[in-house]
């Protein structure tokens, strides 16, 4: 059991090019990174990722059954771990983009990008329109929201380490609530 609680407890270091700064408060499911750039405020909602595990980890299979695996490519892609993400940029008291990505391992898909007026922020039931399917933009506009995205910080190399960042998250949420449920019970 110490074993667990070791694994539980790891502190991730913070590579000295990360560009954020961390809010993370225990107990729930997201963390907070927040920035300046260029006058414009930006804040990343990081959600727990979705994870994806093998019934068999690759390391276990014998070369015949790789070689299958291999064999069987009908185009698809197998599916890949993944980190939600909502990246509102403002600036300063005016309009604000908000992009919800999905990051992958040294990939980031932009899924939706909308513009937000500051009026707009305070009706709840508001919905503001979304824009066209990201993918049926021009891809030279494509390209120019992912730099646009990767000046301001959202880079592959900060998307894996918040992978890993979320990971242990998970397990000390975990840990967090396990002690809250023997509390429970011993009352």
């Amino acid at each position: 059991m110490v074993v667990i609680f070791k694994a539980f407890s790891k502190v991730e270091e913070i590579p000295d090019s990360f560009p954020f700064k961390i809010t993370d408060n225990k107990g729930l499911n997201d963390i907070t990174l927040t920035r300046t750039y260029q006058g414009e405020k930006i804040e990343v909602l990081v959600s727990m990722p979705n994870l994806v595990t093998g019934d068999e980890p690759e390391h276990d299979q014998d070369e015949d059954d790789k070689e299958k695996d291999d064999d069987q490519d009908d185009g698809e892609k197998p599916p890949k771990s993944s980190l939600p993400l909502t990246v509102t940029i403002t600036k300063s008291d005016g309009p604000s983009l908000e992009f919800t990505c999905t990051a992958y391992p040294d990939e980031i898909l932009i899924d939706t990008l909308s513009v937000k007026q500051p009026s707009e922020k305070l009706e709840e039931d508001y919905i503001a329109y979304e824009g066209p399917d990201f993918n049926d933009l021009d891809e030279n506009l494509q390209r120019a929201f992912h730099k646009y995205l990767e000046l301001r910080g959202i880079t592959p190399m900060t998307t894996n380490f918040l992978h890993e960042y979320m990971i242990n998250k998970d397990s000390r949420e975990y840990l967090f609530w396990l002690n809250k449920l023997k509390d429970f019970v011993k009352q």
